[in-house]
């Protein structure tokens, strides 16, 4: 079998997918009896919402790369594909759709709704499945899960029945984040903070206290001014009582170290209700809570009655009006602050009393923080773990709850809300495995050997696996935790499809070929935390691809009719070997002996970089011009065995384009696919 003159991606991709599905090479049972040590990959859980985006992409080969070297080294690979539910994000998904036809959830009813969910998922859910499929993922297909699937569901029981029975869950009135929007709570790592120009209003509270505030419609609940005991200004007046404006109820000036003397004047205005550290403040004094905001976002009835019913925005503006006619607004500053988005849909977070589902987390913290500690795991890089323990330092109770209608229910009787979409998804790498039953792929594949996640995930998901596998098994969930880069546009903004500015791998993929795309991505990833991503990696990649099957063509002319083998080692004399053989041989081990030891510590990019500049400079550059003027079996022999080794080098960047030259090779000994050939050996 020959090469034809070009290398054509579409006619070899969706070929060499197929012969690899036929292989079963994928599914760490089907796997040639020397492959015994397993080695265990999960891929984050995309939405079902989802589509392959270009960070997706980046993960996906880093993961593909790691799994394929594993596997041709001899492991009993399992990289485990899965979806997520994604509870807010797929609910908000449908009710568009049902916006589109004049109906909403309601006119439904939960039932109905929850099964026009499901229909979307069938149809829509595992379309990022198959991309993953069109970038070369060697996934066991045969193994994917989904949150929602039954056998996942009875771990998610499990796991709520396991912290009720110890004591960890309970049910509390708390102030919580509250999107109005997708009307439920999130937690403090479900929000995006957005920086907003605003204004800082001066209001009046009496004779000598005024009070600086970002948001006066909040006033219309206030309980308490509150000054720091240690600031001598007001000194005198802790133990006084103001008459709140526009209210006219009577409310006392305390002192408590939570006040922080250099924001506006040092005076605070305490709204239990409506503010995390004024509910603080509220336990520390066992102040009244009064909700003047409601879960719609609007004014309540406990507000004087100009302003109930008003949105908030609206409550705000009147507010204002109403101070600057009474002579109660001091002055107004431009002021600049960090405003908290719902991370799905992108309203502005109301703060509300509210009764929810919590699990504490003091002994669940604890979990986490040993293991790291310990060193049992490590994160890649290692200055990630500063803010993994930050958080877990300051922890709060985790709000489980969520008031939707698409995820797992709370399984307590009567109980209507559904469990954080987190909740789920902590239990990942045993669940998928068939947790909480016993079985062989749990015994197996557990603990997992490398986690591969973004950065704004540490505390969602990472800390809470962690924590989740200390608890329910007694054992680390995983051993590394890389935290890849993140994907910047070329002038290092973060990608938006709704602005235009992401990136579609499919496109990329479609225009230049998967292993363009996979070796252009895997060529950036150079020990930063951004990529400003340039598409001109990708056309070196496919530039690259061509040089390696020009290459290739060449060796193969060469040895058309040797009976070369593929040995693991080179049996020549050393006397032999001419000055530009030994040279091409030395670069080789070295080569392999640097991409070792760059894939065990992470360093694709690096990697990706050796292998380009010994293959092109080294090997055909140099070796393979010398080689015709040298043009003997011995020489012949070396541009096979080199050739041999930089496919297998390659094949977990490139695994196409190496499967199907190796497919093409004039050899008898031939394994039947590529992906279990041996690693290369120095």
């Amino acid at each position: 079998m020959k090469l034809s003159k070009v290398y054509n991606p579409k006619q070899v991709e969706d070929k060499i997918y197929k012969l690899w599905l036929r292989s079963g090479f994928f599914n760490p049972d089907k796997l040639p009896k020397k492959h015994k040590k397993p080695y265990t990959i999960v891929i984050p859980p995309p939405n079902v919402t989802g589509e392959l985006h270009i960070g997706h992409a980046l993960n996906a080969v880093i993961q593909d790369i790691l799994i394929r070297q594993k596997r041709m080294q001899g492991f009993k690979t399992l990289w485990l594909p899965g979806t997520d539910h994604a509870g807010i994000a797929t609910q908000n998904v449908v009710e568009k759709k049902l916006k589109k036809e004049g109906k909403t959830r309601f006119d439904l009813g939960r039932e109905k709704f929850t099964e026009e969910i499901w229909k979307w998922k069938e149809k829509y859910g595992n379309i990022i499945l198959e991309q993953f499929k069109k970038m070369g993922c060697s996934c066991d297909w045969s193994r994917t899960r989904f949150t929602m699937d039954e056998d996942y569901s009875q771990a998610v029981k499990e796991a709520f029945s396991h912290y009720y029975k110890k004591g960890w869950i309970y049910k509390g009135k708390r102030v919580v984040n509250w999107c109005p929007r997708c009307a439920t709570s999130l937690s403090d790592l479900e929000l995006e903070y957005q920086e907003e120009k605003g204004n800082l209003w001066y209001i009046k509270y009496g004779k000598n206290i005024t009070v600086a505030t970002t948001r006066p419609e909040t006033m219309l609940g206030d309980t308490a001014v509150a000054v720091n005991p240690r600031d001598k200004r007001y000194k005198d007046l802790i133990g006084e009582k103001v008459i709140l404006p526009l209210v006219g109820r009577e409310i006392p000036i305390i002192a408590d170290r939570l006040v922080d003397p250099k924001f506006g004047t040092g005076t605070i205005k305490i709204t239990p209700a409506h503010d995390l550290t004024d509910y603080q403040i509220g336990q520390n004094h066992n102040l009244a809570s009064i909700q003047v905001i409601d879960e719609k976002g609007k004014i309540t009835k406990e507000a004087p009655l100009p302003y109930q019913g008003l949105k908030v925005l609206e409550a705000r503006k009147k507010i204002v009006e109403d101070l600057e006619k009474q002579g109660l607004l001091e002055k107004i500053e431009d002021y600049i602050h960090q405003v908290p988005k719902c991370y799905r849909c992108g309203a502005t977070i109301e703060l509300i009393p509210s009764q929810q589902w919590f699990l504490k987390m003091k002994e669940l913290a604890k979990l986490a923080q040993a293991p790291v500690k310990e060193g049992k795991i490590k994160f890649h890089p290692k200055n990630f773990e500063k803010p993994y323990f930050d958080w877990l330092k300051n922890i709060r109770d985790w709000c489980i709850s969520r008031q939707i209608w698409w995820g797992h229910k709370i399984p307590i009787e009567g109980e209507k809300d559904v469990l954080d979409t987190w909740f789920s998804s902590a239990l990942w790498p045993f669940a998928i495995l068939g947790y909480p039953k016993k079985t062989k792929d749990l015994k197996t594949f557990y603990p997992t050997d490398v986690l591969s996640t973004a950065r704004d995930i540490i505390n969602l998901w990472v800390a809470r696996m962690i924590f989740s596998g200390m608890e329910f098994m007694e054992k680390i969930p995983f051993k590394d935790v890389y935290i890849h880069a993140t994907i910047l546009t070329r002038k290092g903004k973060r990608m938006s499809k709704s602005l235009g500015t992401g990136i579609n791998p499919i496109n990329l993929i479609e225009q230049y070929g998967a292993d363009a795309t996979r070796f252009g991505i895997a060529y950036q990833i150079m020990g930063n935390q951004d990529i400003r991503f340039v598409e001109d990696n990708i056309v070196m990649g496919k530039k690259f691809c061509n040089k390696i099957w020009n290459a290739s063509r060449f060796v193969l002319g060469q040895i058309k009719n040797s009976k070369f083998k593929i040995d693991s080692k080179l049996k020549i004399q050393n006397s032999k070997l001419t000055i530009a053989d030994k040279k091409i041989l030395k670069q080789l081990d070295k080569t392999i002996k640097s991409v070792n030891k760059d894939l065990e510590q992470f360093k694709f990019g690096k990697a990706a970089h050796t292998l380009y500049n010994f293959f092109w400079h080294d090997f055909c550059d140099i070796y393979i011009e010398e080689s015709k003027k040298q043009n003997d079996k011995k020489t012949k022999e070396i541009l096979f065995y080199v050739l041999v080794n930089s496919l297998k080098l390659f094949h977990p960047f490139m695994p196409f384009i190496t499967e199907e030259i190796y497919q093409k090779m004039p050899v008898k000994n031939k394994k039947k696919c590529l992906i279990i050939e041996t690693w290369p050996q120095i």
